[in-house]
């Protein structure tokens, strides 16, 4: 797969042109951004998915949503409808996509809307609302938002950064110059010194301002999904873990330094369990579970897509995440800041 991706290497400079001068484009106001006059955040990342957008995305909700008239809006990736459309708690997950529901369902009182046109989303959402969390937008240029939350994978950051298609980044690293805080997501729980100032100096080169902050998974109770009852600890049961998640490597170190050994089913992120998919998951748990001692993990984004009326046999439970920033609280004063100066 590596040497694949090294093959395409020609179609990756095309790729680097094509954004530098789309970038540049912006930059020079040829191309123009609009601008609103109410309060927007943008939270989003230079890398493909995994760099932990959505526990920051519900992190800032639970911090926002009693100071302001809230709202979220997102693309709605997966979906099968298309415009404007403020999500349900009983939607389906093909209507509005897994993230945008998921919102729903953690914070049922607040605003939850999707739009692949960002700007008609804000528009709509600012006659009742006063600050709208744009999450995965930061590529989305023809919106200026007031503030952008940029977010780096530790373990990606601190690699070379190649875009797409023989690495993981879609957009330039020097784009960093345009985000008013920068967290570093998925740290472990000691950060060498010098892999700190090697993120800083690599940061520094293009924005010598914005904060950078530091973040860890933080991993919370596990949930049944159906009437799942367990009479010994889970930590000795059998684990089939499935994941449509972009980067399921630290649930699965996690798990394992529980000493909780898991047989790993993948899917590719935000994929759309079909019945043979669901004959598979039902396949690998009946050999799992020759002693009657097994389960099923996956983990709250998945939970939106898995239909356990096709898996009502099969105890199972989601993993909801949390994620916990270093200086918390020098980080939402930060970003209070940030959104009064600029608006």
């Amino acid at each position: 797969m590596q040497l694949l991706r090294w093959l395409l290497l020609p179609f990756t400079i095309l790729y680097t042109l094509i954004i530098w001068v789309r970038n540049k484009l912006y930059d020079l106001n040829i191309l123009s951004s609009r601008t609103f006059d109410i309060k927007t955040i943008v939270i989003g990342n230079l890398a493909v998915g995994g760099a932990g957008k959505s526990p920051l995305t519900q992190k800032l909700i639970a911090h926002f949503k009693n100071k302001y008239k809230l709202a979220t809006l997102s693309r709605g990736y997966g979906r099968k409808t298309k415009g404007f459309r403020l999500v349900q708690i009983d939607d389906l997950v093909e209507n509005v996509g897994d993230e945008p529901l998921q919102f729903k369902k953690n914070f049922p009182d607040i605003s939850i809307s999707i739009d692949e046109d960002r700007a008609e989303g804000i528009e709509i959402l600012s006659k009742d609302h006063n600050l709208i969390l744009l999450d995965d937008a930061y590529q989305h240029r023809k919106v200026k938002p007031t503030t952008s939350i940029l977010v780096f994978e530790y373990h990606s950051i601190l690699e070379p950064i190649i875009l797409l298609p023989t690495g993981q980044y879609r957009d330039t690293f020097d784009q960093t110059k345009r985000a008013d805080l920068i967290l570093i997501s998925k740290c472990p729980d000691y950060i060498p010194f010098e892999n700190k100032l090697k993120i800083q100096e690599k940061i520094r080169k293009h924005n010598s301002s914005a904060g950078i902050f530091y973040s860890r998974i933080g991993y919370k109770e596990w949930i049944p999904l159906n009437n799942t009852e367990t009479d010994q600890p889970i930590s000795r049961k059998k684990i089939l873990l499935v994941t449509g998640i972009a980067n399921p490597k630290p649930l699965v170190q996690h798990l394992n330094s529980q000493g909780i050994k898991v047989e790993h089913l993948k899917f590719a992120d935000h994929h759309q369990f079909d019945d043979f998919d669901y004959k598979v998951i039902t396949g690998r748990f009946e050999k799992l579970n020759d002693i009657k001692d097994a389960i099923l993990l996956t983990t709250e984004k998945d939970a939106q897509r898995l239909d356990m009326n096709k898996l009502k046999d099969v105890p199972a439970f989601y993993i909801p995440i949390d994620i916990i920033i270093e200086n918390e609280m020098e980080f939402f004063q930060e970003l209070e800041s940030s959104i009064e100066i600029k608006s």
